[in-house]
C-alpha cells in the first residue's frame, strides 16, 4: 500500500521489500539523529497488520508460536516466530494483547501467508483471525519520544520505542502533529547498530533461530510443543547453528555500499578466495559510518579481518561461535 506520507516534501519512495513508504525525506543522518534523540516518527504503514480476537486466543497462539503468550498480560509486548516443520524461520511477529484482542504486525506482504496458515489451524478454538492492513498503519516512535499517543489505539512498548497500530485514516494528521517523519533507511540504520535481525533480511530459506540470537526474545526453550520445535531444542542441547550473525564496521572509503547477498570472504584470501557468507543488511549510520550485518559460518574467527566483496569489514561478534 502506498503511504500519503509520499506526499511530505523531500519524501524518495522506498525499493524492494518496503516500497510503499519514505527512504528518506532528504537527510538521512538529520533524520537518524532525531530518532536517536527520541523525537519524531517513522512511517511503516507498509507492514502487515494481522489481529486474533476469541477467549481462546492466547492458549491458541500459544501452540503454534515459539514464544510463551499463554498468559501474556494486557499491554506486555513480545516477539515470536512461526518455524516450518524443519525449525526454519518462516514469519517473525511483533505481538502485543489489548486485553480483548492481539495484536501483530509483520513483513510487508506477507499478511496473506500468515492468515491463512492460522486460518489452517483454528480446529475448534474460539478464535477469529483478521488482516487489518487496509485498516491500520503501524508508525513508530523512538524511545524517549514524548509524542501522545490518540485514545483508543494499540500501543506495542518496548525497549527500542513504541509500535503504534493507528487508524490508517489518521496517519497523516498524526504525522503533521507529531514529525518530523524519518524515512525507513534512518530506522533500518538504528537497527542494524541495535543488531536486531529482520526476517527476509538476515534470513533466507534455511535460517534457524539460533544462527540470529533471536533465542530468548523470540523463542522460549521452556515451553510446550510447536512446529519446528524439534530443531530448536536439538541445536540447544546436542550441538551449534552452523551460521552465525556477526555486526561489521565496514571501509568507509568506499562509496557504494555492499548489497544484501553479498559474499564475504576472509581478507586474507583477497576478493577470490572462498565464500564464509554474505551480507544480510548495511546502512550509513550517522556516528558509525558503513556499517552491516552479514551471517557467516559459525567457524569464522572472530577476530578475522573480512571483506565484503571489495570492501574491509571488522566485525563484532553479536552471535557467539
Amino acid at each position: 500500500m502506498k503511504s500519503p506520507l509520499l506526499s511530505l516534501p523531500g519524501a524518495v519512495p522506498a525499493e524492494g521489500r518496503d516500497e510503499g513508504v519514505a527512504a528518506h525525506y532528504g537527510d538521512l543522518f538529520r533524520e537518524q539523529r532525531a530518532l536517536a534523540d527520541g523525537s519524531g516518527l517513522v512511517d511503516l504503514s507498509h507492514r502487515a497488520v494481522v489481529t486474533v480476537t476469541g477467549s481462546d486466543r492466547l492458549a491458541w497462539l500459544h501452540l503454534l508460536l515459539t514464544q510463551h503468550v499463554s498468559e501474556l498480560a494486557p499491554g506486555q509486548a513480545t516477539e515470536a516466530l512461526i518455524l516450518t516443520a524443519h525449525g526454519h524461520i518462516e514469519h517473525a511477529l511483533y505481538l502485543v494483547d489489548d486485553g480483548e484482542t492481539v495484536w501483530m504486525h509483520a513483513e510487508p506482504g506477507t499478511q496473506g501467508d500468515l492468515v491463512a496458515y492460522l486460518e489452517s489451524m483454528k480446529f475448534f478454538y474460539r478464535v477469529e483471525v483478521a488482516d487489518r492492513t487496509a485498516d491500520f498503519a503501524v508508525v513508530y516512535l523512538p524511545a524517549g519520544s514524548i509524542a501522545e499517543v490518540p485514545d483508543g489505539v494499540t500501543v506495542r512498548e518496548t525497549a527500542y520505542g513504541r509500535d503504534l497500530f493507528l487508524p490508517r485514516a489518521d496517519l497523516e494528521a498524526y504525522a503533521a502533529a507529531h514529525g518530523p517523519v524519518a524515512g525507513i533507511l534512518a530506522y533500518e540504520a538504528l537497527r542494524v547498530e541495535a543488531h536486531r535481525p529482520r526476517l527476509g533480511f538476515e534470513t533466507d530459506h534455511r535460517t534457524i533461530p539460533h544462527e540470529l540470537g533471536w533465542i530468548g526474545t523470540a523463542v522460549h526453550l521452556q515451553k510446550g510443543c510447536y512446529r519446528g520445535q524439534e530443531t530448536v531444542a536439538r541445536v540447544q542441547n546436542l550441538g551449534k547453528p552452523p551460521r552465525r550473525l556477526v555486526f561489521l564496521h565496514l571501509d568507509g572509503s568506499e562509496v557504494v555500499l555492499p548489497g544484501h547477498g553479498t559474499p564475504v570472504r576472509l581478507a586474507a584470501d583477497g576478493a577470490e578466495g572462498r565464500q564464509l557468507g554474505f551480507i544480510t543488511t548495511s546502512a550509513r549510520h550517522h556516528e558509525l559510518g558503513p556499517i552491516a550485518l552479514a551471517l557467516v559460518k559459525r567457524n569464522v574467527a572472530v577476530d578475522a579481518e573480512l571483506l565484503a566483496g571489495d570492501t574491509a569489514a571488522a566485525q563484532e561478534t553479536v552471535v557467539e561461535p
